[in-house]
């Protein structure tokens, strides 16, 4: 039976606010201007800081959190622990995604619009800029590097210089994300990439030729596939009967279809008995070690997201809230 711990109304769609979670502190961007930090035991406000309207990137890694706003042509670094601005960098008009590695920050290739661009994550100095607008999905760390990728094609670049150091030639295009993620890293030498068709395809660090893992028969959301628990989980689209397909990341195996019988919300949750899934219509669902559902229970409203708080905990994304509950 779950618990609810506490809700954080945001006074805007759910699915639209930007989230990032860091130990025990949830980043969000509420009422339209605002970013805020509440502690995910109880969701006290840490602090509540003048932010921007709609950031297109909100990225917390260690003790900093970077925000791309859409209203000014900045990349602001804030502390995690106060919000208080340690330092803002200018960027191109329509900068969009954020990636960081070996204490860089890479911004840029959003759509084809603007150039990439790098900087200091200690102190926002500029440190690279690609000559030409760029195009790429969202980067990934991964390999000692930026991994970026575009249609039929994924290259590593060094984050300190640029300079492409690999390069992978797709056997299927990479899926259109528009700003999602479509590269899992699996572990030092391994990266899953979401592709067209269903499709999932390993890069292997060592620069070995990429592998197809496996194809879905049908259609599957376009976005990166899911790591939890050492399974790989594919969102199927949104319709009726929708849920996740789980794949071993070593050899492509399918493991289990976790069809709930409804769309599912994005996000899977490891448990020590198994995983948690919830629908879109507010239903969360438990699921054995074998991918079969061994409980159902009502949270209430409509759920667009779920997360893990860690120590039993869960979070959901809401129409208008966030709210946090003990499973």
């Amino acid at each position: 039976m779950v618990t609810e711990l506490w809700e954080r109304v945001l006074h805007q769609r759910g699915a639209y606010s930007q989230l990032a979670l860091a130990g025990e502190r949830v980043v969000v961007h509420e009422r339209r201007t605002r970013l805020v930090c509440l502690g995910a035991a109880d969701g006290t406000p840490l602090w509540d800081v003048p932010a921007v309207a709609w950031p297109r990137a909100l990225v917390v890694v260690g003790r900093r959190v970077l925000v791309l706003p859409q209203d000014r042509d900045v990349l602001a670094c804030l502390a995690l622990t106060t919000g208080e601005l340690l330092w803002q960098a200018e960027v191109e008009h329509w900068t969009g995604q954020v990636a960081v590695a070996d204490g860089v920050v890479l911004v840029g290739g959003w759509r084809g619009y603007t150039p990439l661009a790098a900087f200091d994550l200690t102190d926002g100095r500029p440190l690279w800029r690609s000559g030409s607008r760029a195009t790429t999905e969202r980067p990934v760390a991964w390999a000692g590097g930026f991994l970026l990728g575009h249609g039929a094609r994924a290259w590593l670049v060094d984050p300190r210089d640029g300079r492409e150091s690999a390069s992978w030639e797709l056997p299927r295009p990479l899926t259109g994300a528009d700003g999602r993620p479509v590269f899992t890293v699996v572990d030092a030498d391994r990266c899953a990439v979401g592709c067209d068709g269903g499709a999932v395809v390993v890069l292997r660090a060592d620069g070995r030729r990429p592998e197809l893992l496996t194809t879905h028969e049908g259609p599957l959301l376009g976005e990166a596939p899911l790591l939890v628990d050492g399974v790989l989980w594919l969102r199927e689209v949104r319709a009726a009967g929708a849920g996740y397909v789980t794949v071993d990341p070593l050899d492509g195996t399918r493991r289990w279809r976790a069809g709930l019988g409804t769309p599912a919300a994005q996000g899977v949750v490891g448990t020590a008995g198994g995983t948690v899934l919830a629908s879109e219509g507010g239903r969360l669902f438990r699921l054995d070690a074998g991918g079969g559902v061994a409980g159902r229970e009502r949270l209430g409203g409509r759920i667009a997201a779920v997360h893990d708080l860690g120590a039993g905990r869960l979070l959901t994304v809401t129409r208008n809230s966030l709210r946090a509950w003990r499973l």
